[in-house]
């Protein structure tokens, strides 16, 4: 029987590629993971369409649109589909579902290939994001990776998947280490909405039989918010606490934050946020320290003063379980001592029971 040329958000592992023909700017904002952006308006063409269309005459705007869409989609089919077989079958998605990708695939379905359109467009598909964070954490069974600022859990969530856990690094999902100093150099945060569809890519590729192993969080990591679903199901999982000596935790963040050890300014920018929390005094004495680059005592003082009695009051305050976790000790920072303690970890996977601690 011959399809409707329509698809649900149900469908999306049914096709061959899934083409979003939005903007630019619209997909870099979020987009369905894996999907191809051709967009049929550029942001400048979109722009010069709208504005001709509230501004002028509607049906002068329509004109314009079409001649623009129809190079674009002329361009697209040129340069990246005319290899493909009539038994191409992909789904096209714009914002709403309406006409920019209804375009697409009525001149894709004209030529012959099975292309159908996504009911909805991306609005729909925004609607199954917000709706599966809602139920699909409570289905899994998180294993929470606790440990003081500079102990290695990032480190530790790698070796883990190294050794074919499943693990949901949030922090890599939100490009931010989660504090103060998170900011990855060179690298901004993605959008809220974009940092959704990532975590429920990853929730919906594990399985809810094997433990998915996870690092502490708060509500808020940078400038983005952990689904409140998911972090509801973390605070009440069983955790893990990693224990590591205040000079492996120097060393290790000597090397996480390298890029602050070369560039004072950019620390000193960082550490600005912390005003109103400290003297001015006590900023001005770290601020010496870490011109005068002696970054031992800097990295002591701030984990001492600042990092430590923060997650210590936090971890505590939603990490119900943390006083009865399983300890692991990190003794050096080798590729060797991490691969032993993921396989500790996973040794354990068997011992723990729902409603946390272990057996």
């Amino acid at each position: 029987m011959k399809s409707s040329g329509l698809a649900t958000v149900a469908q999306l592992h049914e096709f061959d590629e899934i083409v979003d023909v939005r903007t630019p700017s619209e997909f870099a904002e979020d987009h369905i993971p894996g999907a191809l952006n051709c967009p049929v308006l550029s942001d400048a063409e979109r722009a010069r369409v709208g504005t001709l269309y509230k501004q002028h005459s509607p049906f002068e705007a329509r004109k314009i649109g079409a001649a623009l869409v129809a190079r674009n989609i002329a361009h697209h089919i040129e340069s990246r589909w005319l290899d493909k077989p009539k038994s191409w079958h992909p789904l096209i998605y714009c914002w709403r579902g309406g006409q920019r990708s209804g375009a697409m695939t009525h001149i894709l379905r004209q030529i012959g290939f099975a292309a159908e359109r996504l009911d909805g467009g991306y609005k729909s598909y925004r609607h199954h994001v917000l709706q599966q964070l809602q139920v699909l954490p409570q289905k899994f069974f998180f294993r929470v990776l606790c440990g003081l600022t500079g102990s290695g859990k990032s480190r530790l969530l790698a070796a883990l998947r190294q050794a074919g856990a499943q693990v949901l690094d949030l922090e890599s999902l939100a490009r931010h280490r989660g504090s103060v100093l998170g900011d990855m150099p060179d690298m901004a945060q993605p959008a809220q909405k974009s940092f959704d569809s990532q975590i429920l890519a990853h929730l919906e590729a594990f399985d809810p039989a094997v433990p998915v192993y996870v690092e502490s969080e708060s509500k808020r990591i940078g400038q983005l918010r952990v689904p409140d679903e998911l972090i509801a199901a973390m605070w009440l999982s069983p955790c893990l606490r990693l224990e590591t000596s205040a000079e492996l935790r120097a060393a290790l963040l000597r090397e996480d934050y390298a890029h602050f050890l070369r560039d004072p300014a950019l620390l000193h920018q960082q550490l600005e946020r912390l005003k109103g929390m400290y003297s001015s005094e006590l900023l001005d004495h770290w601020q010496s320290l870490y011109e005068a680059r002696v970054w031992d005592k800097f990295i002591a003082e701030l984990l001492e003063r600042h990092y430590d009695p923060a997650y210590n009051k936090s971890i505590r305050g939603h990490y119900r379980n943390y006083d009865e976790a399983y300890q692991l000790t990190l003794n050096t920072l080798s590729e060797k001592d991490f691969r032993a303690l993921a396989d500790e970890v996973l040794a354990l996977s068997g011992k723990f029971i729902n409603n946390g601690g272990t057996v």
